[in-house]
């Protein structure tokens, strides 16, 4: 290392240009700003703030993590400059109960679970039984409405469908799709269903005070074939009394999902808005059969900008769907189109006309003409 530096000194001398040590000295100029930790006095280490709990530090330290720093990170060349707590709430107006008000509820529940005698022994002899319906409807009530609405995040639904926009799902949405008389198939947060089991339209539950009017919408975030920020919209009905939809003004009739093969999995969301009052729906009005994607190109940003001063999102549930043969039917059918297709489909392996007698050939030569996949190495 000294001798480069030392030929490209005397290369200076020579040609009479000034040369600067700076680079072969590496002099550390004074920071930009105040460091980290800079005001803890490390001899007394005692004095400092004592946490006494976990919960405590990671909310100071998640406060200070947010704060904005003169020295470059590494967060704005992988995440967007974008603060959260920015974002837009356009839901219903939501009050969480304090936290320390809920481990107090909590604390009551342990102690009076460990002086019940019958549940002690219920739980010795292993014959203690959970009401799981009650904690469900628990976590719904609690904290149910948060991790719905994280989840519904890192799916991208408030983005794609709001423009960052989010709101809290305070109405609980319970979509189910009838198979037969004894199975259905539920709706969750991004379970996967397939095109089959959607094929046609779901029974939607929600609670419903009387007297109120609500809106139901589903939409394909994923399916438009040209536009990628266009949707296609699948089912819309508007001005439902309470919680019967067969009662709303079915604004889109019901429609199949159809997945383009080869184009992975699509999103199809159930959004539930509340409105304020009766709202004229009549240009979005779709005419019945509708089986024109261009009608049915669908924009909900659009769609709720137009009547927001009249409605609020309140309920959301979706699931992901995938092509499989009923997209096929869809297209051919009611579309009344060739089936798109955005994958390589390998045409089964050509073989020539089977060979009476054989002649010369390899011992396993009777495999290409089985009807059956399974091997048959060592039985012949």
């Amino acid at each position: 290392m000294a001798a480069p530096i030392l030929s490209a000194a005397l290369y200076g001398i020579r040609t009479g240009r000034a040369f600067s040590t700076a680079a072969a000295l590496c002099k550390r100029a004074a920071p930009l700003g105040p460091m980290p930790n800079e005001d803890i006095d490390a001899s007394n280490l005692e004095s400092l703030e004592k946490y006494h709990s976990f919960t405590r530090y990671f909310k100071v330290a998640e406060k200070e993590s947010k704060k904005t720093h003169w020295w470059q990170t590494y967060r704005k060349h992988v995440t967007p400059e974008q603060d959260e707590d920015a974002k837009i709430d356009i839901g219903l107006p939501y009050y969480r109960p304090p936290r320390a008000k809920q481990l107090k509820e909590r604390k009551e529940i342990l102690k009076q679970n460990r002086q019940s005698v019958e549940m002690e022994r219920a739980a010795r002899l292993r014959t203690l039984v959970i009401p799981l319906d009650e904690v469900k409807a628990e976590w719904e009530k609690t904290n149910g409405l948060l991790h719905k609405q994280r989840v519904a995040e890192h799916y991208g639904i408030y983005r794609n469908m709001f423009d960052e926009a989010t709101f809290v799902p305070r109405v609980a949405l319970r979509v189910e799709y009838n198979l037969d008389d004894e199975h259905i198939m539920p709706v969750y947060h991004g379970n996967f269903v397939t095109p089959t089991e959607a094929s046609s339209p779901p029974e939607v539950i929600y609670e419903a005070d009387e007297g109120s009017l609500w809106t139901l919408l589903l939409t394909n975030l994923d399916g438009h074939l040209r536009d990628a920020d266009s949707e296609y919209i699948h089912w819309l009905v508007t001005n439902i009394p309470g919680n019967t939809i067969d009662s709303g003004k079915e604004i889109c009739h019901y429609f199949p999902p159809f997945p383009a093969k080869g184009t992975g999995y699509h999103r199809f969301v159930f959004l539930l808005f509340k409105q304020d009052r009766p709202i004229d729906f009549t240009e979005d009005v779709r005419p019945t059969p509708c089986h024109s994607l261009k009608m049915r190109t669908f924009k909900t940003f659009d769609f709720y900008k137009k009547h927001q001063n009249d409605m609020t999102p309140a309920g959301l549930a979706f699931f992901q769907c995938q092509w499989d043969d009923s997209v096929t039917h869809v297209f051919h059918n009611h579309l009344n189109m060739k089936e798109p297709v955005f994958e390589f489909v390998r045409p089964p392996v050509y073989h020539p006309p089977q060979k009476k007698f054989p002649h010369l050939q390899p011992l396993r030569y009777l495999d290409r003409y089985r009807d059956s996949h399974e091997p048959t190495y060592g039985i012949y």
